[in-house]
């Protein structure tokens, strides 16, 4: 499949590529690279014309941004804010385990978006979404016998100029 059709972006190769780039960075306990804002943690990863950023401030409570370039060029991005609903049941590393564990079973089917159950322990994830890689928003939320623990909210699509 090649990455651009007459000029214009494979927008399959896009959404490959950032499901490539997700479960190879945060998920995949990808290598930190140097901060590019202050206080940032940054994690990259490149294939070929396609090169992924994602840079977020915090832990438990957390705001973040990722974006793809195609050819040096600002083509996608995405924005997102989690928090811990329920510090009192849920810690940050706990949080990211059963993230880690859902979305990497959610990646094995090629996507990133929504409509996802996954249960792993006692906690189920759930991730819902509106839209497809080109323009969506987004809610993913871990819970425990029907409590709400934590969630975030998150949006993005296509940048064109």
């Amino acid at each position: 499949m090649s990455e651009q059709v007459a000029g214009v972006l494979d927008v399959a190769a896009l959404e490959a590529f950032v499901v490539r780039a997700k479960s190879r960075t945060y998920v995949g306990g990808g290598e930190p690279v140097e901060s590019s804002r202050t206080g940032s943690h940054d994690l990259a990863f490149t294939d070929g014309a396609f090169a992924y950023l994602d840079s977020y401030v915090g832990g438990s409570d957390f705001l973040g941004q990722e974006l793809v370039s195609f050819e040096g060029e600002p083509v996608w991005a995405m924005n997102y804010y989690g928090y811990l609903v329920r510090p009192d049941l849920i810690d940050a590393a706990h949080t990211g385990f059963v993230i880690r564990a859902a979305l990497t079973a959610m990646y094995a089917e090629g996507r990133f978006l929504g409509g996802f159950t996954h249960t792993v322990q006692d906690h189920v994830y759930q991730d819902a979404s509106e839209g497809d890689v080109t323009h969506f928003t987004g809610l993913e939320q871990i819970s425990r016998d029907g409590v709400l623990l934590y969630e975030l909210r998150y949006h993005g699509g296509l940048v064109r100029d």
